[in-house]
């Protein structure tokens, strides 16, 4: 073999020795010295030194599979149990809707059902009302046999004194409002904060009052005050205005067991309605708040000075006389 040759062989095998020794030396650095290796998945991780860095520490190779940072482990945050609360209370409160909806339908139906017919009232008179029937019940309970004194009197045959007084002490806007007088509402609230008043004026108008009069109660009920609410606007839109008067005038209370003015007349003033004067009218009309208590005949002085109060008011309503 040529001397050439045989230089060239040798040289090849102390390279290749050369390279296992420096590779055998490097594998024993990396696993005498472990620091190296996490320092060098730092700088991997921009956290040390630079990539280069960590590859010559490790001998030249290229690191791989070296552990990063533990991920935080999860957990439920308290933001997450308020969304979760929101939603459960979101559910309950869409069934209750859901449940009031359902139940207002059924009320509504029911109603409708048994809903008085209130255009017959434009040519009939009424024979009974819901208070008068209360009142026969009370006395019954009592032990007492009921008396009530109850008849129509028509329009024409009741004293326009008598009209204007109660017109004056429970409606004014009666003939321009349409069945709901809100300036009236706000007044009679500021009235009621007054402990000075006698009578504190009522905010039902005359169509309202007659309404709960023929076929509701006194209750302060919301579903009641809705009934009432309805039959206002019906009556309203059935009824001239002087017809709702002459019901109104004829079912109202005005003494223990007296409904309507032509009783209540005859009853107090031995007299019709339609001779009443002005100061009796204005009693007549005074006895409206507490008609069990406040009637002509009693000694009360609140019950006197509002009587005074209605005079002095119809005095000053003289616009009343082209309405009625």
């Amino acid at each position: 073999m040529p001397g050439g040759q045989r230089l060239d062989g040798a040289r090849r095998r102390e390279d290749r020795r050369a390279r296992h020794d420096r590779g055998g030396l490097a594998r024993d650095t990396r696993h005498r010295d472990p620091g190296r290796r996490a320092r060098a998945g730092l700088a991997l991780q921009g956290q040390g030194p630079a990539r280069g860095d960590a590859r010559r520490a490790l001998g030249g190779h290229e690191p791989q599979g070296l552990p990063g940072p533990r991920p935080a482990t999860p957990r439920r945050s308290h933001t997450s149990l308020t969304v979760a609360r929101r939603s459960l209370l979101g559910r309950l409160w869409r069934r209750l809707l859901l449940l009031s909806v359902l139940a207002l339908v059924v009320w509504l139906t029911w109603e409708t059902v048994t809903w008085p017919d209130v255009k017959v009232l434009g040519t009939r008179a009424p024979v009974t009302t819901a208070f008068i029937e209360r009142y026969k019940e009370r006395e019954h309970q009592a032990g007492r046999q009921p008396r009530v004194a109850f008849r129509f009197t028509s329009y024409a045959a009741i004293s326009p004194h008598l009209k204007r007084a109660v017109l004056v002490a429970e409606d004014i806007n009666f003939f321009s409002h349409g069945g709901f007088d809100w300036g009236e509402i706000r007044s009679a609230f500021e009235e009621a904060l007054d402990d000075k008043k006698e009578a504190a004026r009522g905010a039902s108008t005359i169509t309202q009052q007659l309404a709960k009069n023929l076929w509701l109660s006194s209750s302060r009920n919301p579903l009641r005050k809705v009934k009432e609410a309805i039959l206002t606007w019906q009556l309203e839109r059935s009824l001239s205005k002087r017809r709702i008067l002459e019901l109104y005038l004829n079912v109202i209370e005005l003494g223990p067991g007296i409904y309507g003015v032509g009783p209540a007349a005859e009853r107090y003033f031995g007299k019709p309605a339609a001779d009443l004067g002005e100061d009796e009218a204005a009693l007549v009309a005074a006895s409206l708040p507490r008609p069990s208590q406040w009637h002509p005949g009693v000694t009360s002085r609140a019950y006197q000075r509002y009587a005074s109060s209605i005079r002095s008011r119809m005095g000053k309503a003289e616009f009343l006389w082209k309405q009625i």
